[in-house]
């Protein structure tokens, strides 16, 4: 009899990132860092990532071509052992020292502004944390957000993202 292997999902967990009111960068240094994500235990073959709508600027209509950017790391130990310049897994307000140091990163997705509306939702689709690192999950993970909006992003914007951890069963 041959061996079937079934997709498994977890339920969805909770990323704790916290974007409320996060301010401009022209360069995308400047953003926020989610708190890392350990697959140690888990050991997840993938995660999924979705991401809720995210509001620009109450009343500040932001310019047509800005963009909001979210980018994940991976790291074979917790940041809180070794540091990815500031990123330390903490969900915190970071200005990484370079753009070296955001293009080490991988670019999960982006939104860009298309009708120069305040107050709108932007939307960056599902994706694959595996993906991003050639098929291999990482050890550690976690998420940095930035964005060039001419203000800063609405307030309460603390429950925006998540992801469900994927793992193949035998049959």
């Amino acid at each position: 009899m041959a061996t079937v292997l079934t997709v498994t999902y977890s339920s969805n967990t909770a990323i704790t990132f916290d974007i409320s009111s996060l301010g401009t960068s022209s360069t995308f240094v400047a953003g926020r860092e989610s708190s890392e994500i350990d697959n140690t235990s888990n050991l997840y073959v993938d995660a999924l990532v979705t991401v809720k709508g995210i509001t620009g600027h109450a009343s500040t209509a932001p310019t047509v071509g800005q963009e909001i950017r979210l980018y994940c790391w991976g790291s074979p130990v917790s940041l809180a052992t070794t540091a990815i310049d500031v990123l330390d897994g903490t969900d915190s307000a970071e200005t990484l020292d370079h753009v070296s140091v955001l293009n080490s990163l991988r670019l999960a997705g982006a939104a860009t502004v298309t009708v120069a509306t305040a107050a709108k939702v932007y939307w960056i689709q599902p994706f694959s944390v595996a993906s991003l690192f050639g098929g291999v999950m990482p050890k550690f993970w976690g998420l940095f957000l930035s964005h060039n909006h001419t203000g800063a992003l609405a307030a309460s914007q603390s429950a925006l993202f998540e992801y469900a951890g994927i793992k193949y069963t035998s049959t």
